[in-house]
């Protein structure tokens, strides 16, 4: 079995936003000459999520409103008490971030067959920015044949 590393390093938008991987990853695919095996994609942070969804404008939107309604960014949060916690003093006070980066997932594995990424019709995978904007870093490994 062979291992092919990459890095994806993006730039993302203010609050929420949400960036479609695909042609990054089919790059690194491509480059990585297997054929046969799995892809992971993980986050290298604690404040974005990687999930598979359909990139559709109106959606990204939808799930922005779902997630701002059910963990509300104004909300009281012990994380957000900086005054109390050994950090800088200009920590954001990103609670709701951390805590939708965790519902949704930091990873995704996707079969690769015959050098495609297996998956549905409207599937894409997704870096959701939970709170930016910020330079972002994916890690991607290619194992397989």
């Amino acid at each position: 079995m062979r291992i092919f590393p990459a890095f994806i390093e993006l730039q993302t938008e203010q609050g929420i936003s949400l960036h479609d991987l695909m042609p990054e990853l089919r790059q690194s695919v491509t480059q990585s000459g297997i054929q046969n095996g799995f892809v992971t994609v993980t986050s290298q942070h604690t404040t974005t999520a990687i999930a598979i969804n359909e990139n559709e404008t109106r959606l990204a939107e939808d799930i922005k409103s779902f997630l701002t309604r059910l963990i509300p960014p104004g909300d009281r949060y012990l994380h957000n008490d900086i005054a109390l916690r050994d950090c800088p003093p200009d920590e954001p006070e990103n609670a709701h971030s951390h805590l939708a980066a965790m519902l949704l997932g930091s990873s995704e594995v996707i079969t690769l067959v015959n050098g495609e990424l297996v998956l549905g019709q409207y599937q894409s995978v997704m870096l959701y920015e939970l709170d930016g904007p910020r330079t972002r870093k994916v890690s991607v490994q290619i194992y397989g044949e």
